[in-house]
């Protein structure tokens, strides 16, 4: 791919640098939710699988200064262009890619993170109408998201964090196989206004603990009211590169 197929974007009200391809997947509010999601401790260690470009992967390093990132993405042409962000913003010294599938990962990464987070594709084949070229491996999952959710507990350690963002329709299937393998289980639903279902939502739990009730918050909306194209003060903030206030 040439540079002329290549867009260089900015993030965050242009704190952060992300080149992606013109044509096919882009990053969206999904990853900068998702990394507006997480917290850590100084020295902790995150891992995101599906990293694509950066999407969420450079806006995390940015916020969280003293941590440690991995991203593992599965496409060479995102990877190339992760490796061309990550040196765009001088991340060189704590973030690093890797080409890997979920399904293949390290077996030396087995309880090797302190957290693991990931936006994954959000439908299994068959379940919608084929994708634009460059977006089936953003869209379609190779593998179920009860794998997916299993790739990320194996990758961290013993009471370690896993966050994920996925479609609102998906929460069932994703707290049937965290109950009986996580704790401190927290959702976060995102609804574009007032009165809306939640389209996405963000879920939050600690591998192997087994205690403690799942946590409902309250949520946000990205627009104060249906058909508004002027964003929540909360959504600004975040836009920003403010935190999620869980």
């Amino acid at each position: 791919m040439s540079d002329s197929d290549v867009t260089e974007d900015w993030l965050l009200n242009e704190q952060v640098r992300l080149f992606q391809p013109k044509k096919g997947y882009r990053a969206g509010l999904d990853a900068i939710l998702l990394a507006a999601s997480l917290d850590g401790r100084p020295g902790e260690h995150f891992l995101e699988l599906g990293c694509g470009a950066g999407g969420a992967l450079f806006p995390s390093a940015h916020r969280l200064l003293e941590a440690r990132f991995t991203g593992v993405e599965r496409v060479p042409l995102m990877v190339a262009l992760a490796k061309r962000g990550i040196e765009a913003n001088r991340f060189s010294d704590r973030v690093n890619v890797v080409e890997a599938d979920i399904s293949q990962l390290p077996k030396d990464w087995e309880n090797g993170f302190d957290q693991v987070f990931s936006n994954p594709p959000y439908f299994e084949p068959g379940r919608i109408q084929a994708p634009h070229e460059g977006r089936s491996h953003a869209y379609m999952a190779d593998v179920s998201l009860a794998d997916w959710l299993k790739a990320m507990l194996h990758a961290a350690k013993p009471k370690g964090r896993i966050t994920i963002i996925h479609r609102g329709g998906a929460l069932g299937d994703i707290l049937s196989y965290l109950m009986s393998r996580t704790g401190q289980i927290e959702v976060y639903p995102i609804r574009s206004a007032p009165g809306e279902a939640a389209k996405r939502v963000i879920v939050t739990a600690r591998k192997g603990l087994r205690r403690g009730d799942i946590v409902l918050h309250d949520g946000m909306n990205m627009y104060p009211s249906r058909g508004t194209t002027t964003y929540t003060d909360e959504a600004k903030r975040i836009l920003n590169g403010g935190p999620l206030n869980w």
